[in-house]
């Protein structure tokens, strides 16, 4: 079922070009400094995935799964992340279509790729990017501040009471921020997975410190957030 981003409303990009392309369940936000041509792009990187499902089916379940030497590199980084993760593979597809179309444009400009809330993002600038957390008293006003040179970067976020994503936990938001956009992707999945009280916040944390490759975190449930990592917490203006 389609969910209108209605977060989308906040992103602010009045200097760049901003286009939202929808190709069946993939729905991307793309911001960048110079229009967007590329889009065959999305249909070709969804159509790699679609057609490694039909020769393998179990590459749509929920746990980790043998790597392929012989699959296509997207796919092959997919079953990687989502290994590292303790997932199943298409945990990562948000951030492995944002993370492949944003590097396959990815020359000298602006770039931010956005799906359901998985971010690639290349930018000259630093940049504030926004929480929405549902109804916690956190959402929308507070971000994390990232430094331009920390990018590209990938920033993903996953939630079990908002949104679209599968989560067997209960946070209102589990943001994880990693070089690799689709290991940003699996974390938040799986940590939201492990999340189900404000009580497992700290073992949130402490598992997602110690997968090798993140490097910033911030869970937040009702009136509680934690956070780990080198990360600078800014408040957000609501207007």
């Amino acid at each position: 079922m389609y969910q209108e981003r209605i977060y989308r409303e906040r992103i602010r990009s009045e200097k760049l070009y901003r286009e939202t392309i929808v190709v069946d369940e993939t729905d991307l936000l793309v911001v960048t400094s110079h229009p967007f041509v590329e889009k065959d792009l999305v249909e070709k990187y969804r159509r790699i995935i679609s057609d490694y499902i039909v020769r393998r089916p179990e590459f749509t379940g929920l746990v980790p799964i043998q790597q392929d030497e012989f699959a296509p590199g997207i796919i092959q980084h997919m079953i990687e992340a989502s290994s590292k993760a303790g997932v199943g593979p298409m945990a990562t597809v948000a951030g492995a279509i944002s993370h492949y179309v944003g590097q396959s444009i990815d020359y000298n400009q602006e770039i931010m790729i956005e799906n359901g809330g998985d971010i690639y993002l290349k930018s000259y600038e630093d940049k504030v990017i926004g929480i929405y957390a549902g109804d916690s008293l956190f959402s929308n006003r507070v971000g994390v501040k990232v430094k331009s040179e920390d990018t590209p970067i990938g920033i993903c976020t996953s939630a079990g009471k908002v949104g679209h994503s599968l989560s067997f936990g209960n946070t209102d938001a589990v943001m994880v921020i990693s070089e690799d956009t689709l290991l940003a992707d699996a974390m938040a999945t799986s940590i939201g997975n492990l999340v189900k009280t404000k009580g497992d916040i700290k073992a949130g944390l402490e598992f997602g410190k110690s997968v090798l490759g993140v490097v910033g975190i911030v869970i937040i449930i009702d009136d509680e957030l934690g956070a780990y990592g080198d990360l600078e917490l800014v408040q957000v203006d609501e207007g």
